[in-house]
């Protein structure tokens, strides 16, 4: 795991996305999204090992003061979706330079976590009132709203194939939603408040970390199997699979970036940064990972496993 460039956001970096293709990375701060090209330096060798410092090529302004918490990218790259801690969703038009095409009201104080639908044409979005708020991207309309988290839905993702949603929330619960009927599958009770969750994008295990510094490694279809994983010593604030569904990525208040194999958790990398990692994100191809701290900072990894 070498560390290979820092993209200086300038503000606390709460979310990091990876372009499909690997040109480019968005960072999102304190109501602006940054945009970066890796290209030169994804394109270098592993026996390189300065650190570079880039600049961003372009700056998205989206939420005014607020701070943005997830951000998500069509799989053509045309159109970014923008939340965070305000009640407003951006619906961004990259191509244009990031001009908001549409608004959406989600009526709570914050917007934690988004998800996409394979096809692009769904947004789920997880609220601070506990509420998952579903929405026709062609249309621009709210669908219907998931109710079941008495507090805030705090992280999200979606199931391999497609078909389910999973939500982690400040209630200790992880439920398990069924995306064409609108409804709610299962809900397991956590021993802490869940503030990140990933999906294993090929086998039946989801990823949950843990505001009590634990990640708890689920299986999806009975949830009576699980792995605890307690290497952080603080709460676990962002997880990652990898496209492979062979290992994914925690971070957390504790500045550690850990990779683990799926689901037993041994640990294939670690490193640890000067703040708190807030988010993470791994290119397509499993080659890099791309984390966001507290440093005002985000930084480019290169994984040799």
């Amino acid at each position: 795991m070498q560390h290979i460039a820092d993209l200086p956001h300038g503000e606390v970096v709460c979310t990091t996305i990876f372009s499909k293709d690997i040109q480019r990375v968005f960072t999102g701060g304190k109501g602006q999204v940054k945009v970066w090209d890796i290209n030169n330096v994804t394109s270098l060798t592993s026996t390189d090992n300065n650190v570079r410092n880039l600049d961003s090529m372009a700056t998205f302004p989206c939420l005014k003061d607020s701070y943005i918490r997830s951000c998500k990218l069509f799989s053509d790259g045309s159109t970014l979706i923008v939340g965070g801690e305000t009640k407003t969703i951006c619906i961004l038009d990259v191509e244009r330079g990031g001009e908001i095409k549409q608004t959406f009201d989600c009526e709570a104080e914050a917007c934690y976590a988004l998800a996409i639908s394979q096809d692009c044409k769904t947004l789920f979005s997880c609220c601070s009132d506990g509420v998952v708020n579903v929405w026709d991207l062609t249309s621009g309309e709210r669908i219907v709203q998931l109710i079941g988290h008495s507090e805030g839905a705090s992280c999200v993702d979606i199931s391999g194939d497609g078909q389910k949603l999973w939500t982690g929330g400040l209630d200790n619960t992880v439920r398990c939603w069924d995306i064409a009927g609108r409804r709610q599958f299962s809900c397991q009770e956590i021993e802490s408040q869940v503030f990140s969750l990933g999906c294993c994008p090929t086998e039946n295990w989801v990823a949950v970390g843990l505001e009590d510094n634990n990640v708890q490694v689920l299986n999806s279809t009975t949830m009576g199997e699980k792995y605890l994983l307690n290497d952080h010593k603080s709460c676990v604030l962002s997880m990652k699979f990898a496209n492979s569904g062979k290992w994914f990525v925690s971070a957390g208040k504790d500045d550690v970036v850990n990779c683990w194999r799926t689901p037993y958790g041994y640990k294939l990398a670690k490193t640890k940064e000067s703040s708190s990692v807030l988010s993470c994100d791994i290119s397509k191809d499993d080659r890099f990972l791309l984390t966001g701290s507290g440093d005002k900072k985000a930084s480019l990894y290169e994984l040799n496993f």
